[in-house]
């Protein structure tokens, strides 16, 4: 049972959307929150324990797992039991060899981001040697997931707390195309009965130029887009996810 919360703030008064979300959802649920910095946590002066939520950025979910004594969660991108509907190629590659490749110019368009956690440049469309420039931050042996170049139409994603469904929402392109919702639904189920669900994730998925929905990538419940979901739903998914990654609850004591 979570029994209170750390939101994080950018101080000033300023916070995410997100995060303003969670102070009133687990407002509801009459958990007791409180507002920190970053620099707060760095210096490790929040009371930490796994009843204890704290959401956030990125760095600072996973601070505080590591100040608890805990790993952080491995990355799944592109889960197995979901590559068929990827709709294009995936490969490993490094910086190097992606350089290598632009400065030749017969190689064809190529979208790669870093692969696991340590983002240094966003997933970006490489085309030829000016694309270069993105690349200025990430050293000749940073790790690379590569992807043949698809074009989406129209971008949602999919909500899910403990194997339900509990939203999608449109975040990008064209809002009058629309994925397939059964397709969403059933990719739900397959990634669920496969054992590499958490307790709580999104599914982003795209409409192609062909008309096909593919999915996008996987994504963890923390430090989650929402995209407009409601605030009850939002913090439902987040709090499920932290409670499985701290030990709190399992999936299956979730029910």
């Amino acid at each position: 049972m979570l029994q209170r919360a750390f939101i994080q703030e950018e101080g000033h008064g300023r916070m995410e959307p997100e995060m303003r979300q969670l102070l009133e959802g687990l407002h509801e649920l009459g958990i007791p929150t409180e507002c920190f910095t970053p620099k707060r946590l760095e210096r490790r002066q929040l009371p930490l324990a796994p009843d204890t939520l704290v959401a956030g950025h990125v760095p600072s979910v996973l601070g505080a797992l590591k100040q608890l004594g805990l790993e952080p969660p491995p990355t799944n991108d592109y889960p197995a039991s979901l590559q068929s509907l990827l709709h294009r190629r995936l490969w490993r590659s490094t910086v190097r060899q992606l350089t290598a490749d632009l400065l030749d110019t017969a190689s064809a368009p190529v979208f790669a981001k870093p692969l696991g956690r340590r983002k240094r440049f966003t997933g970006h469309v490489f085309q030829d040697a000016d694309d270069l420039l993105y690349l200025e931050r990430a050293g000749a042996s940073t790790p690379l997931l590569c992807s043949t170049v698809v074009r989406f139409r129209s971008e949602s994603r999919a909500f899910v707390v403990r194997g339900a469904l509990v939203g999608l929402r449109h975040y990008a392109g064209d809002p009058t195309v629309s994925v397939d919702p059964a397709l969403v639904e059933d990719a739900v189920r397959r990634l669920e009965s496969s054992g590499e669900a958490t307790a709580g994730y999104a599914l982003d998925f795209g409409v192609l130029d062909t008309g096909e929905t593919a999915l996008v990538e996987w994504n963890d419940g923390f430090s989650l887009g929402a995209y407009g979901l409601p605030s009850v739903d939002y913090t439902a998914l987040t709090v499920a996810r932290w409670c499985e990654l701290t030990g709190l609850t399992s999936r299956a004591d979730a029910g």
